[in-house]
């Protein structure tokens, strides 16, 4: 019998999802938070859910996983030593569970991502036996990388990377090469020690191309606990809500909110998040809104910058941006954005003197302006700024610069030097941020909307270190 395995992927966040059945039944593993998106696709099959699984309490999304169990009456498998605040079938290394004539999944402990991670060995009926079709690894074996061992605490990151080395090792001498790997994280999560260098893998290629199949166990330990870099804050309430048990979304529309009451928000300095792409908020926006476009990791620079609770609208052209923008936000556990409006900012502002209009420049234009020609109608630049991550940081950054990582830049904006800022990332979305949040205190920026890549072939000078 086949066995037929669907991705459900969260590419904002970096995850996937995965349905696998046998044409009647079918397992759900690791879902998000939005679990409407799963039973559509379980309505589309026509099959009936029997097993939700987790393969670890997730740091970097709010699960769906009890709901779904709840309203498909199917078990919900989580490990036994997890400790959580719900009824769940708790499974351990070794445990078989029989789903189908035609499918099973065979438990198997592999720590390193947290300290209780499993996995979940695929097998199908075949020949009167059963043969391994994949393995769902979680976070702990990924596409050419593994997760990352330091989000329960830097004090247990050592540890846990030995953990990940040996999880890696066992998972490659148990399963054949031919054994499809199908991860959680890897694709832009911040759970995963290095991006996915394939879109799709098997225990043969893995055997080749991952760390932690072709290094000793010190080297790797060396080598992924070097690359680690910041996490969202965040995260620090995920493992809190799953381990309690998630409740049900509601993605209802919000109340609406007029122009006074924008402003009267604004006032009080709660949050009012301007969803549009970024060059029609350089174009006309609302005074004290920040940027944060949907076309981009919307829900994970917000939830990383802002103080947790604090009220947020939201503000795009349309409703359906709205709604989207609810899908990301629930996902990461911020379940009902105060209000909402949508429209133009001429719409969201009680007078047009609460309109503001951002600078905008590439590379080019900067190498210009450090060469004395700055274009007509930009300021001279007193300070380019860098928001990217520490990391991209020490890769390589323009000579002269200044850095401050974006989630660092609402409680660092004093250190920014005087006058008018010129900024920059690695594409534009988050200078967007950075230049609001700059505006707002009251600074002179020029926001760089250009992809970094390009920023020495423009004629600006590189170094790299930190």
């Amino acid at each position: 019998m086949t066995v037929h395995v669907s991705v459900i992927a969260t590419s904002s966040l970096g995850d996937r999802s995965y349905l696998a059945t046998d044409g009647q039944v079918a397992v759900v593993v690791d879902p998000q938070r939005d679990i409407d998106r799963v039973l559509a696709h379980v309505g589309e099959l026509g099959v009936r859910v029997t097993h939700v699984v987790e393969t670890h309490i997730h740091n970097d999304y709010v699960s769906g996983g009890l709901q779904l169990a709840r309203l498909t009456g199917a078990e919900y498998l989580v490990c036994v030593d997890d400790e959580v605040s719900f009824e769940r079938v708790p499974v351990a290394d070794g445990d078989v569970v029989s789903v189908s004539d035609g499918l099973r999944i065979r438990v198997l402990a592999t720590p390193g991502h947290t300290f209780h991670h499993l996995s979940y060995v695929v097998d199908g009926a075949s020949g009167g036996g059963w043969s391994p079709v994949g393995v769902f690894t979680g976070g702990s074996l990924l596409f050419g990388t593994t997760g990352r061992t330091d989000l329960l605490g830097q004090q247990h990151a050592n540890v846990l990377a030995h953990h990940q080395h040996a999880s890696v090792r066992r998972l490659a001498d148990l399963l054949p090469d031919g054994t499809q790997v199908w991860p959680t994280h890897g694709f832009g999560s911040f759970c995963s020690a290095g991006q996915a260098d394939a879109d799709e893998s098997t225990m043969g290629r893995e055997r080749h191309a991952n760390p932690a199949l072709r290094l000793a166990a010190d080297d790797f330990v060396t080598q992924i606990l070097a690359g680690l870099d910041a996490y969202p804050a965040y995260y620090a309430h995920m493992g809190v809500a799953n381990a309690a048990g998630p409740a049900p979304v509601d993605l209802s529309p919000v109340a609406r909110a007029d122009a006074m009451q924008l402003r009267t928000r604004l006032a009080a300095g709660q949050w009012v998040v301007d969803l549009r792409h970024r060059k029609a908020y350089a174009a006309s926006h609302l005074a004290g809104t920040v940027s944060l476009g949907l076309d981009g990791p919307m829900a994970t620079w917000l939830g990383w910058l802002i103080d947790w609770g604090v009220p947020i609208s939201l503000l795009a052209e349309t409703p359906e941006q709205v709604a989207d923008a609810q899908r990301e936000l629930v996902r990461i556990g911020i379940d009902r954005p105060a209000t909402q409006a949508a429209g133009t900012p001429d719409q969201w502002a009680t007078d047009p003197a609460d309109l503001r209009a951002l600078a905008v420049a590439d590379f080019p234009a900067l190498a210009a302006a450090q060469a004395g020609n700055t274009p007509a109608g930009l300021p001279d630049p007193d300070v380019v700024l860098d928001v990217r991550l520490t990391n991209e940081w020490n890769a390589g950054h323009i000579d002269g610069a200044m850095h401050i990582p974006l989630p660092e830049l609402p409680k660092r904006l004093a250190e920014v030097a005087a006058g008018t800022v010129w900024v920059h990332c690695g594409s534009g979305y988050r200078a967007a941020a950075a230049a609001s949040l700059l505006t707002n205190a009251g600074r002179d920026v020029v926001l760089i909307d250009d992809m970094f890549g390009t920023a020495e072939q423009a004629g600006l000078a590189m170094t790299a270190g930190s």
